[in-house]
């Protein structure tokens, strides 16, 4: 190990994560570089909760808000871009100190994605026209008949991915599903950092996730969720798919009122919770995990195993 190597930090949503990644960079000289979907978009600062203007101010924040709703972003992308933001952390000898609840993304960190083909503009345009005149339901059936693997893992809704598919499949005669078992290569390796889960129990995060929408929403969800409207993007992007938008979208446009919206975003938070706390006992069962008691004792052990590494 070297006192600059990586320290990963994820858990489910509104675990406190952010705030034990904020004090060990404090602590450690440390840049806190973003491992969550929905935080890189830029017209969601609030209802995402993205670090505020007072977090930046007190250490370095990376990969946070720029990218506009209006980009596909993905999971390759994130891998690249980390990749350049951990070199250039450690170059200018920070600690980068990684956090988020996006699984793929940290699987991208730790194990690579599978190389992925160049695809010539004329059928990625082709492809995209294609979803357009005939919609997702039409390209499904047209996967299912010339790949039938790949088509059984993806939803008759979902154009992006389905337009994917089929532009990999004419421009190399390989199914997607083939080019997804190719091995990839990393970008951190786990034992060279340090690798924690911020996990709190059922009821505590229960509480954690409703007060931090109440908190939402006093802050301007609500507001933020109608500039996005206004930009009349495509309901496929991810962006329109983060926790809250759906909700707020049908209250600010009056079908519901702000009580109902509050309640079936809750509920939709929980169950987000719920589905990341499997994927991570799953997957990160190596891990260092911690509850939110803890936490103020491991910053301070893990504090101490990074400043005494030579």
């Amino acid at each position: 190990m070297t006192k600059l190597n990586p320290v990963l930090i994820a858990g489910p949503t509104a675990s406190g994560k952010s705030a034990f990644a904020l004090a060990l960079a404090e602590r450690l000289d440390g840049t806190v570089i973003n491992a969550d979907a929905m935080q890189v978009y830029r017209e969601l600062r609030v209802l995402t909760a993205r670090p505020s203007d007072e977090d930046e101010r007190r250490a370095p924040h990376r990969l946070y808000g720029h990218v506009p709703g209006g980009e596909a972003y993905s999971a390759a992308r994130y891998a690249d871009e980390a990749r350049d933001a951990i070199s250039q952390v450690q170059g200018a000898g920070r600690i980068p100190i990684i956090v988020g609840g996006t699984g793929l993304y940290f699987k991208a960190l730790i194990e690579g994605l599978s190389p992925m083909p160049a695809i010539p503009e004329e059928i990625r345009a082709r492809w995209r026209q294609a979803a357009a005149d005939e919609g997702p339901a039409a390209l499904h059936r047209i996967l299912a008949e010339r790949d039938p693997e790949m088509a059984a893992r993806l939803r008759p809704s979902d154009p992006q991915r389905l337009t994917r598919a089929l532009e990999v499949l004419e421009a190399t005669g390989r199914s997607l599903a083939v080019w997804q078992t190719l091995p990839g290569e990393p970008v951190v390796a786990v034992q060279d950092g340090h690798a924690i889960v911020v996990a709190p129990d059922r009821e505590e995060m229960r509480r954690r996730t409703d007060a931090r929408f109440d908190g939402m929403m006093a802050a301007g969800a609500a507001d933020e969720v109608k500039a996005l409207l206004q930009l009349g993007l495509d309901a496929d992007l991810p962006v329109m798919r983060a926790l809250g938008v759906k909700p707020l979208s049908n209250f600010v446009t009056g079908r519901i009122s702000a009580e109902e919206a509050a309640e079936i975003a809750k509920a939709e938070t929980r169950q987000y919770a719920k589905r990341q706390m499997t994927w991570l006992r799953r997957n990160m069962i190596a891990w260092k995990w911690t509850s939110r008691k803890e936490m103020e004792s491991l910053a301070a052990e893990t504090c101490d195993i990074i400043q005494s590494t030579p």
